[in-house]
């Protein structure tokens, strides 16, 4: 069997994965290295069957991702650094570019190589050294694609030409025809051929969707 030659990459991956979750990127920071995590395809089973998942309190997702990636980072002797509990907020969108495996989109969303614009970064670990890490496998899926996510949205509010039109998109959403989005995510990061990677369940969409337009 071959010798790894990011061994400890290697094994945080594999615990990462072992909760549903997927290195996402790898950076290094000064004299530290970050792994970033993210929710991977079976991310939404180990939840759902997570006592977070099940008491009824609010933010079951960060609460979990506190608590999982907590432990990964004591395991692995690493500080966990999360996308909320600000501010001030962790630069996670700073940190995804600089790992060269996310992309600026057309629509000005943030692309994963792998998911697409279902990225979902639940946490960090922070490594007091640095590590080998595997070097990013592509470039932007987006110079070669046909671009759908620039059309997708039925009311324009994310087109590429324009800032994000936040006020169209919630007003979109409190309509009849705006629950295909509830339901089942935003119809622009469905229009990505790379978000079929991130194999999303469209229940998880319906929770963000929740989180992000309450009723």
């Amino acid at each position: 069997m071959p010798v790894s030659a990011h061994p400890e990459y290697d094994d945080i991956d594999q615990a990462a994965q072992a909760h549903g979750l997927i290195v996402m990127g790898a950076l290094r920071d000064g004299g530290e290295s970050l792994i970033l995590l993210g929710a991977g395809p079976a991310f939404w089973d180990h939840l759902q069957a997570a006592p977070e998942a099940l008491d009824g309190a609010p933010d079951p997702v960060d609460r979990w991702s506190s608590r999982v990636i907590g432990a990964l980072a004591a395991q692995f002797g690493a500080q966990a650094e999360f996308p909320f509990g600000g501010p001030p907020y962790a630069p996670f969108i700073r940190w995804a570019m600089d790992s060269g495996r996310a992309f600026q989109s057309p629509v000005g969303m943030l692309v994963h190589d792998t998911v697409g614009m279902m990225i979902s970064y639940r946490g960090a670990l922070r490594l007091p050294r640095v590590i080998p890490t595997p070097t990013p496998r592509t470039a932007s899926p987006c110079p070669t694609c046909a671009a759908p996510c620039i059309t997708a949205c039925p009311v324009g509010a994310l087109s590429g030409d324009t800032p994000y039109n936040l006020a169209a998109c919630h007003a979109y959403l409190d309509t009849p025809a705006g629950q295909e989005c509830m339901v089942n995510g935003c119809a622009v990061r469905r229009a990505c051929p790379v978000s079929t990677g991130a194999q999303r369940q469209p229940a998880q969409s319906a929770h963000h969707m929740r989180a992000f337009h309450p009723s």
